[in-house]
């Protein structure tokens, strides 16, 4: 099939980039620059290791030093242990099993470590991720070939726009009180689709809340056990968590992205700790490690005697482990059955313990930020999918320019909504923003359909405030400087802070520190954050809101609000670009963060070479919401 073939080359395009771009990070690079750029943990102490699966030894590892420094190690990645003193001879590679804080367990392919791990020196090296390309491929290759098949074909071919979806409207329709009407609507189109609904979720819609009941429905009303799928763990992590809150049996496939105690207890690793059947293994363990403690006993010189002992001894060990993993078996598979809810990324549908379990509905979340070879794993699972998210918001991180301008880029979502109409629901009722801060993303991206629930639609910081303000920095002079590939503008920046500290005073007869409100600071650009965060690090007058305060770049924002949003738009030339300022899902996300006071700070002669932007200015200003910078001058 044709759609098929053409997504197989434009992920082999965007592997060879990715690959390429692992290389030039890693290739000839020091131990230091690999962990700067997240790709390293060094050093390391070995806390403990024990027997695993299939003989792998499983190692948990510490970092020791430089526990600030962010970094990419995250469960199912594959990545090698090594020795600096010999880093191209002594190294294994393995699998990361767990990683939360400063730990993490690696599955090694080796039943026992090598004498130079007692050297010290250690350290943790991520791999380029084969195994997610691996895992799309084959994603898209069983696709061509399910596509021609009569009944296992049928998704796919609604999804490729081949046929169209049905729906069963003899459902009796389900009311739930904890939902708006549009929320009922988009739960019992979720119900009566027979292959595919879409809900369509716009900013502080209740998208989640709107799922987590429709998921809970579907439950009541067929019993069966259902995939919930995400592109990112942080998503995964919210659902499992709000599932579990419901009351229903959840398992949460992979690890999570925050350390919690509610979501640690949904993994599996918990399950079975708490598994009656638990106790055997713990004590099969113990056996095989005293049978492997006596054999390396006979670890340097002896005879064909000792030989023959030391073999005996390993053997011994190697049947007790044989007799763990049936064990081990017999509990995944009784959890894995209880389940009624299996949550896990995408790729992480396919962990060992889940990859052969058919559904009769799945349910991707972000689809908007899916890239679409990696929904096919899940879909291909599903007699049914639910596509959740908003494509008018952030999509996919696409590393290969030449994969994105071929069709990389658009997500299954876009592609099924303009495919699928009658399976879409939009939410339109929101509940964050003040209608004014609302009001120009409805226009522009939502049809002007999007309603401010009344609990939030004139809600301001205090009575006499405004809700919106562009503050214009053109004929200021303050240019941007580029350093490398990113740009900034200190002047920008500056002003960005005194205009905040005018606002913190006038706030403070209204507010104590304990209740002032939330803040987020954005850019575009992270050399803009940089400047905005050494400005932060200087201002005393913030010493009391400090832990009000974020200052992030947009692309981390998604998803989240604050009760104040600053952007820092930065270009300022006399050329009027405005690089990927143009890419105007960013800036919806941008605009869509803030409660009750948005303040967008920028130059409007090179914004105005955009439509959109100088579409917004006019909007501010039929709102007597435009300034200029020359008030905040004199501050």
């Amino acid at each position: 099939m044709d759609y098929f073939k053409n997504l197989l080359n434009l992920l082999k395009l965007e592997r060879e980039e990715d690959r390429n771009a692992y290389k030039q990070l890693t290739e000839r690079s020091s131990v230091a620059e690999r962990r700067a750029n997240g790709l390293s943990w060094y050093p390391i102490a070995i806390r403990g290791t024990e027997l695993g699966r299939g003989d792998y030894l499983t190692v948990e590892v510490e970092r020791t030093t430089h526990n600030d420094v962010s970094h990419q190690l995250r469960f199912g990645a594959s990545a090698v242990l090594f020795s600096n003193h010999e880093p191209k001879e002594h190294r294994i590679e393995g699998t990361i099993t767990y990683q939360g804080g400063n730990k993490l367990k690696i599955s090694l392919r080796t039943d026992e470590l090598p004498d130079w791990a007692d050297d010290g020196k250690l350290g943790i090296d991520l791999l380029f991720d084969d195994n997610s390309y691996e895992e799309m491929n084959n994603a898209l290759k069983l696709a061509t070939t399910l596509a021609e098949k009569k009944d296992e074909g049928r998704l796919i071919n609604i999804l490729t726009g081949q046929a169209k979806p049905t729906f069963d409207d003899t459902l009796t329709p389900v009311i739930n009180t904890r939902l708006n009407t549009i929320q009922q609507v988009a739960v019992n189109k979720i119900i009566q689709a027979n292959e595919l609904a879409i809900v369509h979720g716009p900013p502080g819609t209740g998208k989640t809340t709107t799922l987590v009941q429709a998921i809970k429905e579907l439950i009541a009303h067929d019993h069966k056990q259902i995939l919930v799928v995400a592109p990112s763990n942080a998503a995964v992590d919210l659902l499992s968590e709000k599932l579990a809150e419901e009351g229903l049996n959840v398992l949460r496939v992979g690890n999570p992205a925050r350390v919690s105690e509610r979501l640690m207890a949904l993994t599996l690793d918990s399950k079975m700790g708490e598994h009656s059947a638990n106790k055997e293994i713990k004590k099969l363990k113990q056996r095989a490690s005293e049978f492997k403690n006596m054999a390396h006993k006979y670890k340097r010189s002896f005879g064909k005697a000792e030989r023959e002992q030391r073999k005996a001894l390993f053997d011994e060990a190697r049947k007790i482990m044989k007799d763990v993993g049936n064990t081990e078996q017999y509990i995944i598979d009784d959890i894995v059955a209880k389940a009624q809810v299996i949550t896990a990324t995408l790729v992480g549908a396919n962990h060992y313990t889940v990859r052969d379990i058919r559904y009769h509905t799945v349910v991707i979340d972000e689809a908007g930020q899916a890239l679409e070879p990696a929904c096919w794993i899940p879909i291909l699972k599903a007699k049914k999918v639910v596509l959740a998210g908003d494509h008018c918001q952030l999509p996919p991180t696409i590393k290969s320019n030449e994969a994105a301008k071929q069709g990389l880029a658009n997500t299954l979502l876009e592609k099924c909504v303009a495919l699928h109409p009658e399976s879409v629901i939009l939410l339109q009722e929101q509940y964050r923003m003040n209608e004014s801060i609302m009001g120009y993303s409805s226009k522009v991206f939502y049809d002007n359909k999007l309603i401010a629930h009344g609990s939030v639609a004139t809600h301001l910081l205090h009575d006499a405030d405004a809700p919106l303000a562009f503050v214009d920095t053109a004929g200021c002079g303050f240019d941007e400087k580029t350093e490398g590939t990113s740009t900034s503008n200190p002047e920008e920046a500056t002003l960005l802070f005194k205009h905040l500290e005018k606002l913190i005073t006038e706030l403070q007869p209204h507010f104590t520190p304990d209740t002032f409100p939330t803040i987020g600071i954005i850019s575009p650009y992270r050399q803009q954050i940089l400047a905005l965060q050494d400005l932060y690090q200087h201002a005393t007058f913030l010493q009391p809101y400090r832990s009000k305060i974020t200052i992030n770049t947009i692309d981390s924002f998604q998803g989240q609000e604050r009760d104040i949003m600053y952007i820092s738009m930065v270009r300022s030339n006399t050329d009027n670009i405005i690089g990927f300022l143009s890419d105007i899902r960013r800036m919806n996300v941008a605009m869509t963060r803030a409660r009750k006071k948005l303040v967008i700070i920028g130059d409007s002669g090179t914004l105005s070479r955009l439509p959109f932007y100088s579409d917004f200015i006019s909007y501010a200003e039929s709102l007597n919401a435009y300034q200029s910078a020359w008030e905040f001058m004199d501050v």
